[in-house]
C-alpha cells in the first residue's frame, strides 16, 4: 500500500526531502500562498507546529501559484516572507503545482486518498489541508476556510 512516506519533494532551499524522514509523525500538509485572503492562517499553522511539534507532529508547507497568482515569488522570496512575516519554523518546500499534469506526485496521492466535495480530487484553492497519520496514511482533507485552530483536536488525537 502506498503511503505519503513513499514520496519525495524538494525543500524550499533546494534539497530533495524523502517523506519517509517524517515517519512516526502526524502531518498536516498544506498548499500555501503569500498573497491570499487565507495567508494569515500561517499564524495558526505555526502555533500548531510549536505546540504539537514536540509531541510528534509537523506542518508541511507547499507554496503554490495555481490559484489567482497568489504566490508569485520565487522560493527565496517565499522563504524570506515566511520567516520575516510569520516566523515559520515548520518545513517549507519549493513551489509546486497541486492540480493538473504537472502536479507533484505527493499531491496526486493526497487527492486520491482524501477526495473533496462530491468526490472531486482537484484542489479548489490555497490552504487546503490534508491530515496524515504517523504511518503515512492520509486521513482527511480540510477546506481552505477550516482554520488551523479548528483542526487541533483531530491532530491531538493522533499524538
Amino acid at each position: 500500500m502506498t503511503t505519503v512516506h513513499d514520496f519525495t519533494a524538494r525543500t524550499i532551499d533546494g534539497r530533495e526531502q524523502p517523506m519517509r524522514d517524517f515517519m512516526g509523525k502526524a502531518l498536516l500538509v498544506v498548499n500555501v500562498a503569500s498573497k491570499c485572503g487565507f495567508t494569515p492562517q500561517y499564524t495558526g499553522l505555526e502555533a500548531l507546529q510549536r505546540k504539537l511539534g514536540p509531541k510528534g507532529f509537523a506542518v508541511l508547507g507547499f507554496p503554490c501559484d495555481q490559484f489567482g497568482h497568489q504566490e508569485p515569488g520565487d522560493d527565496a522570496e517565499i522563504a524570506k516572507f515566511c520567516s520575516l512575516t510569520y516566523d515559520v519554523s515548520f518545513p517549507m518546500f519549493a513551489k509546486v503545482e497541486v492540480n493538473g499534469d504537472s502536479a507533484l506526485p505527493l499531491y496526486r496521492h493526497l487527492k486520491a486518498e482524501a477526495k473533496g466535495i462530491l468526490g472531486t480530487e482537484a484542489i479548489k484553492w490555497n490552504f487546503t489541508k490534508f491530515l496524515v497519520d504517523r504511518d503515512g496514511k492520509v486521513l482527511k482533507r480540510y477546506a481552505p476556510n477550516d482554520t488551523p485552530e479548528s483542526l487541533e483536536k483531530d491532530i491531538a488525537a493522533l499524538l
